[in-house]
């Protein structure tokens, strides 16, 4: 059993359910608590599951966090879908979608440290489900920005820093460093790169370095 199966055939109707009612148990602890309150033990309790059980399904705690922010963002890609944002250019609708979802996270703040401090103490063996959490942000800001095309490899590049855009300034917001009107003016920045011209796009290769010689100035 592995932590990313929440698409996985593989589970049976009796497996899925108890993978979300794991879930529905962690939301509940870290609505309520935090990332302190998740602890292992009383989420099998709540979910009414062996803890070597739990185990099977999420390796640790920042598995299983992960999993629940990617199951949130799920829920805001549905509410994009439903309630596309009508802003008058791309830039402009994907401020106005992320911005709605720091809305939504501002509901349940302990949640939203919860899942944000397991973002960030994810290592290596959590890289798979980082990158769920990555590819459902970038199906959030595509479907949002309604491109007139299946994105270029620039716009590709592009949902890669909205994505990296949209987690640092969760962060500090979190923590208190930056209010909604920044934070909704970094993310209508970093969507303006979703309509840069591929001109604008090709970037000069960076030449590799060489030890003990500083990098030329440009």
């Amino acid at each position: 059993m592995t932590a990313n199966a929440a698409a996985d055939p593989a589970l049976t109707p009796r497996q899925a359910e108890r993978r979300r009612a794991i879930l529905r148990a962690a939301t509940a602890l870290a609505a309520r608590g935090g990332y302190e309150a998740v602890q292992m033990r009383e989420v099998a309790e709540g979910a009414g599951v062996a803890l070597g059980t739990l185990y099977r399904y999420f390796p640790s705690k920042v598995h299983l966090l992960v999993a629940v922010m990617r199951e949130q963002l799920e829920r805001l890609h549905g509410q994009v879908r439903r309630h596309p944002p009508a802003g008058a250019d791309p830039a402009s609708r994907v401020a106005e979608a992320l911005t709605n979802a720091f809305h939504a996270l501002q509901r349940e703040p302990r949640l939203a440290e919860a899942m944000v401090r397991a973002l960030s103490f994810a290592d290596r063996s959590v890289g798979s489900e980082v990158d769920e959490v990555a590819q459902v942000t970038s199906a959030i800001v595509l479907e949002a920005a309604r491109l007139p095309g299946p994105p270029t490899a620039g716009q590709q590049a592009a949902l890669r820093v909205v994505g990296h855009t949209w987690h640092a300034t969760l962060l500090v917001w979190l923590s208190g460093r930056a209010s909604l009107a920044e934070v909704r003016a970094d993310l209508h920045t970093a969507a303006r790169l979703l309509t840069l011209t591929a001109a604008d796009q090709e970037l000069e290769p960076v030449p590799p370095a060489v030890a003990g010689v500083p990098p030329a100035a440009g």
